[in-house]
């Protein structure tokens, strides 16, 4: 929205004191001195029954009588009859009803989202167990049930499991998580090189398992230390690694839904997790695509009105409920305008969130800045008689004010940027009360 759109949509600023802007030398009259003047009015095509015009007609005369009682007074009060002073006679000078100043700032636009607050999308844990036991023809529960594998130990919903900790069990064989981001595919043995060999070497590290070098290599140091490990998760000490005997996660996990139990065929889904810390989901409208970047910032308003800042993370690709539905052109064009682009926002100061462990969120994204500009809160502004914007400036004697025409530049944040002659950083302007 452009800074000539925004001043398009002011309302017609009163001056100090309620009364309308008017041009300079014309007498100001008070609000209700004018609505006292101000005939009752009603449309000649639709009068409304007698009685009804009789009770209306008798309400305006109040109205009027109460206004005139109202602007006597007031004018009794402002020459200081109330008071019996005769000294207060005097007219008091013309001054604004409140005073701000000006500041000298970085102004910032908004654009306000809304967000989902949560653990993210829960991911499935499928229990490899028929991968570990080779190839056989068979695949998935009906490879375990016939070599008699049944999982012996699932965690609660809503446990938060951390590296080494037991994911499952399978024949009392414990599958624990690892921290990386290569699932294990292949048999690691000595000889073996790669990534995720570094991968399993950090872990056993981490764990307190030692006699080999963290690198690329799959060493005898490394093969002596994953048989200890192997002894402590009561598994066969074999002194290799293969697909399903371990589960590889970015960082700590939360159980989310179990999807098995004890006693059930190994082989199938086990459950699902998500991260352990709270983070804020948005499903951003494309068109503001260039607000976002991996490690920007944006305010979260939680459902308190409490704001806790959040960093994005992740950034996905724009999609729509119609893609790929093979619902013909019509379908696709409606998936196109639907579609979004997932945003995740990671939440630093996880106890400025509260007790709020899934709940709709604003989300505000920086959208245009501007800085070291004069600014005035917009109720500063004064209509000018004939168009425009000004500011009410006290005069340098104290004795009245006088107004100075200002060019209306950025709004945000109920302030707005000003530029005019004399207009300088700690001036004192006038806000209409």
């Amino acid at each position: 929205m452009t800074a000539q759109d925004e001043a398009d949509r002011l309302p017609a600023v009163a001056e100090p004191g309620g009364a309308p802007a008017v041009p300079d030398g014309e007498e100001r009259k008070p609000a209700v001195a004018e609505e006292a003047e101000r005939p009752a009015v009603t449309e000649e095509g639709d009068r409304p029954p007698a009685d009804r015009r009789r009770r209306r007609g008798r309400r305006t005369a109040l109205l009027v009588v109460v206004a005139i009682a109202v602007a006597a007074a007031a004018g009794l009060a402002a020459t200081g009859a109330f008071s019996g002073d005769d000294e207060a006679a005097a007219a008091a000078p013309d001054r604004p009803a409140a005073t701000t100043e000006v500041q000298r700032m970085t102004l910032t636009s908004t654009e306000t989202v809304d967000g989902t607050l949560g653990r993210g999308e829960p991911t499935p844990v499928t229990d490899g167990s028929a991968a570990a036991s080779g190839q056989s023809g068979q695949s998935g529960g009906g490879q375990a049930a016939a070599e008699g594998e049944f999982v012996t130990w699932v965690p609660g919903e809503g446990d938060a499991l951390t590296r080494g900790e037991t994911v499952y069990r399978v024949n009392e064989r414990e599958v624990p998580l690892l921290y990386g981001t290569i699932p294990f595919y292949r048999t690691l043995e000595p000889g073996s090189d790669g990534s995720d060999v570094r991968m399993l070497e950090r872990n056993l590290d981490k764990l307190g398992y030692d006699g080999f070098e963290v690198d690329d290599e799959y060493t005898s140091g490394t093969a002596q230390a994953v048989e200890e490990w192997q002894e402590d998760l009561n598994a066969e000490e074999t002194g290799t690694v293969r697909p399903g005997d371990a589960v590889v996660a970015s960082g700590a996990r939360r159980v989310a839904e179990l999807k098995t139990s004890p006693g059930a065929v190994a082989g199938g889904e086990v459950l699902t997790w998500t991260g352990t810390e709270r983070i804020v989901s948005v499903d951003l409208d494309p068109q503001h695509e260039d607000l976002v970047k991996e490690g920007s910032k944006a305010t979260v308003r939680l459902p308190d009105g409490s704001t806790v800042v959040g960093e994005v993370t992740d950034i996905g690709t724009a999609a729509g409920a119609a893609a790929g539905s093979g619902a013909g052109a019509g379908a696709e064009s409606q998936g196109a305008d639907e579609a979004t682009l997932p945003v995740e926002l990671r939440i630093e100061d996880q106890k400025k969130l509260g007790r709020y462990q899934a709940a709709s969120v604003d989300v505000v994204l920086a959208a245009d800045s501007r800085r070291n500009v004069l600014a005035v809160p917009v109720n500063a502004l004064m209509a000018r008689p004939g168009g425009g914007y000004a500011l009410e400036v006290p005069a340098a004697d104290g004795d009245g004010t006088s107004m100075v025409p200002v060019e209306l530049g950025m709004f945000a944040d109920g302030l707005v940027e000003v530029k005019g002659t004399g207009i300088k950083e700690g001036m004192t302007v006038g806000v209409p009360k």
